[in-house]
């Protein structure tokens, strides 16, 4: 049986102001029982293409077809009413409301029965394999319970066309797995569901085609069956890119962190991290690897004042003065003026990283602002850091005084990372750098941290990826359940010996 299009695009441009040209004459289809994948490196395109079939931008040049007929989307709610809607990177969801709640939000204007709401929810996840309790606040929720409330609020209202924008970015390997067999589920019903994601892995793994854009213009569309991950990899691209990470012996490595017996107990009294103990040495990357929520964060935020300490030691051997400080007495601005920084790129990129609505002069100063001599705030110095970051990171951005929300999610995360790096850190702590970046953004951090550990900086790396990891790191730590269960050479280890590591629970090397 021949496939229905879904949703047809037209020779679709994009333009923002004169210089920037986000879709370029973009012309793809759609179809209902089946899962396209789009895919492109950061500033490419696919979000704000998506946008325009969602109704949250409108195309300067093109036509849109659903299901046939040509529809003009110049509204979230003109996209509901095509059977269109959009799962988007950063929630849209009221905090202090029931799952519910923000379900039937605005439906029918404000007029719904809650009881009879709810059974529909419980229909729904029941049909296609969901686990949400409707009357669970979303404060309390985890992102994937969050992902699965802004999932069933499409479906709730109809949506047989679903767009999900990166959505394994902070997603554990489990939870990613839960959601693919569900967008199967969905698939076999006969919906239309749309991915952007960078994870060349789960295109192959989930999807039916993958289409490619590329600085803003269609590239082309293949069969998942019949491509692999270098043929995706040079379209994305335009050259074939293998993993191969420069990695330079460390040069006279001197013990400049110290962590001894570290125990940290969460808000509910449950071990978080139990008697950790380690060394991160200079011009050397301690890479960290560990199963998501296995104590990676709170060890981060512990080291840099953010995280109560109930035992335990954090010793800094200061290289300018000399001196051995210990953090555990320091407060959170004290330790980064010692030199300690932490990016950590988080579930939340704009809220906890950057300020949205800030322009990225401005997201410089606030690490600064506290510095200022007068009543005034100088904007000299972040407006040259937020320049050098723009260039030396290729920022895609019309310029420094852009609103940072204004900027794809890899440019955002390009900012947050080159604003700690640009600090000259002596010991420099990093979680998920390249989280949801394309392959040349990724391999330019890479160099980054490369180009600080020739400087002699202790760079503790939290990844996801074990390839990355094995390639880029010196030593290599790994967490389960809050315990150290070994620490080894990166250069001799295997990634299945890591993998056997990451499964223990607390057996200490």
């Amino acid at each position: 049986m021949t496939k229905q299009p879904a949703i047809e695009l037209k020779n679709i441009t994009k333009r923002f102001g004169a210089k920037v040209i986000a879709n370029n004459n973009v012309s793809l289809t759609a179809y209902h029982g089946e899962v396209l994948s789009i895919l492109g490196e950061n500033g490419s395109g696919k979000t704000t293409l998506m946008n325009m079939i969602s109704g949250i931008y409108f195309p300067d040049e093109g036509q849109i077809f659903v299901n046939g007929k040509e529809a003009v989307i110049a509204s979230p709610k003109d996209a509901f009413g095509f059977k269109i809607g959009m799962i988007h990177q950063h929630f849209k969801l009221v905090d202090v409301f029931s799952a519910a709640e923000n379900i039937v939000l605005g439906i029918d204007g404000g007029k719904y029965n809650l009881k009879k709401s709810t059974e529909e929810i419980k229909k729904i996840s029941e049909q296609y394999g969901f686990d949400l309790d409707p009357e669970k606040k979303i404060y309390s929720m985890s992102v994937s319970e969050k992902q699965t409330v802004e999932i069933i609020k499409v479906l709730y209202r109809g949506a047989d066309i679903l767009i999900l924008d990166e959505p394994t970015a902070v997603l554990t390997p489990q939870e990613t797995a839960k959601l693919f067999d569900v967008l199967r589920k969905m698939r076999d019903d006969g919906k239309c569901i749309i991915i952007i994601t960078h994870k060349l892995h789960e295109v192959l793994s989930l999807s039916d085609r993958v289409s490619v854009l590329r600085k803003g213009e269609y590239v082309g569309t293949v069969n998942t069956a019949e491509t692999s991950e270098s043929e995706l990899t040079e379209m994305m691209v335009g050259k074939k890119i293998d993993l191969n990470i420069e990695r330079s012996d460390p040069k006279d490595p001197q013990d400049r962190l110290v962590v001894k017996d570290l125990d940290c107990i969460n808000r509910d009294g449950v071990a978080v991290l139990d008697s950790i103990s380690f060394t991160a040495r200079s011009g050397e990357i301690l890479g960290i690897a560990g199963i998501a929520g296995s104590g990676q964060r709170e060890l981060l935020e512990a080291i840099a004042g953010l995280q109560h300490i109930s035992q335990g030691d954090i010793l800094y051997n200061d290289p300018k003065s000399g001196k051995t400080e210990n953090l555990r007495d320091k407060t959170p601005v004290q330790i980064r003026d010692l030199g300690v920084r932490l990016s950590f790129v988080p579930e939340d990129r704009l809220g906890m990283g950057l300020v949205a609505n800030m322009d990225i002069v401005d997201n410089m100063m606030l690490r600064s602002y506290s510095k200022g001599r007068s009543a005034f705030l100088e904007r000299k110095a972040p407006k040259d850091l937020a320049m050098k970051i723009i260039k030396d990171l290729e920022v895609v951005t019309p310029g420094a005084s852009t609103p940072v929300r204004r900027l794809s999610g890899g440019n955002v995360q390009k900012v947050l990372v080159g604003r700690e790096i640009a600090a000259s850190p002596t010991v420099l702590m990093v979680a998920y750098p390249v989280r949801g970046l394309d392959i040349n953004s990724s391999y330019m951090i890479y160099n980054l941290l490369n180009e600080q550990k020739e400087k002699g900086v202790a760079i503790i790396f939290v990844g996801e990826d074990l390839d990355v990891l094995l390639e880029l790191c010196d030593r290599i730590m790994v967490i389960g359940s809050g315990k150290i269960t070994g620490i080894e050479d990166a250069r001799t280890v295997t990634k299945e010996q890591i993998g056997l590591l990451m499964t223990k629970t607390g057996e200490e090397e």
